[in-house]
């Protein structure tokens, strides 16, 4: 059985590194991104603000926009929505669902 360890933080949303690393850093307001990927600015701001998620569609404007790879985008948000399910589910993975063994 595989042994998890404790997380002292919970899951970074990806909109806190956009925020942080992209928009804070180069200087773009959420609204200018917005208007450069062509997406309405209260997506940008709701992604920002952790209550929405990065779509495919949103990935691949990023990544043109950012001249990188639409993956990075996708990565972060699956990373999340792993970290956020594994945080919902904890210890009740355990009980409910058995490991296949080996024939």
């Amino acid at each position: 059985m595989r042994r998890e360890t404790k997380r002292k933080f919970p899951p970074v949303h990806p909109g806190v590194v956009l925020s942080h690393d992209f928009l804070k850093s180069k200087r773009i307001t959420q609204s200018r991104l917005a208007k450069r990927i062509s997406v309405p600015p209260r997506r940008i701001n709701e992604i920002v603000q952790g209550k929405r998620g990065i779509t495919a569609d949103t990935a691949l404007r990023l990544g043109k926009f950012f001249g990188m790879e639409a993956q990075f985008w996708m990565n972060l948000q699956s990373h999340y929505d792993l970290e956020v399910a594994k945080d919902a589910i904890a210890g009740k993975l355990d009980r409910e669902v058995e490991v296949l063994k080996a024939a």
